[in-house]
């Protein structure tokens, strides 16, 4: 069994796409997935299947889609790979609630960086499947725009941490 991390895009997030934890876990039980645990309200969930990673998304996004009435998206990344994105965190030293990843799905596009606009202070990298944002002023009155990052989903580096250890199995 691989234990994974789906990350659900736009998810009780500024009233929008409503789901509670509970109905997430059952969702992610009654398609299989054993051990399921969710990490605060904005649809964050660790599980472990036997399935492949295109596999787990696609039964996921399925059902999440027949409960919503629309597509949800969900980046998938397995334990290991989650404890490489905060590994790979390339603003270590800063605040972990400033600092963000945004997961995709595939590697940013060669022309992120040259594609985005209302950088003030913000501080940008690219990861394998991640682009990594540190907002030194905070998020609020960032004018911070990435096309590259449009259809994927930012977490912070604190929910990335606990993520990273439940999917490590230390908590």
């Amino acid at each position: 069994m691989t234990r994974y991390v789906a990350l659900l895009r736009a998810v009780n997030v500024g009233g929008t796409g409503k789901l509670p934890m509970s109905e997430l876990r059952a969702m992610c039980e009654s398609i299989g997935f054993a051990e399921v645990r969710t990490y605060i309200a904005s649809g964050n969930v660790v599980f472990e299947s036997k399935l492949s990673e295109t596999s787990v998304k696609t039964k996921l996004e399925r059902r999440l889609e027949t409960y919503a009435g629309k597509p949800v998206g969900v980046l998938i990344r397995t334990g290991a790979e989650l404890a490489a994105v905060l590994a790979g965190n390339p603003f270590r030293s800063a605040a972990p609630n400033r600092t963000v990843a945004i997961f995709l799905d595939a590697p940013p596009p060669a022309d992120t960086l040259a594609s985005v606009s209302g950088q003030q202070t913000e501080e940008i990298a690219l990861g394998k499947r991640e682009i990594y944002v540190h907002y030194g002023n905070g998020m609020a009155d960032s004018k911070l725009k990435i096309p590259a990052a449009k259809s994927g989903t930012a977490r912070n580096m604190n929910t990335v941490a606990k993520l990273a250890e439940w999917a490590a199995g230390r908590s």
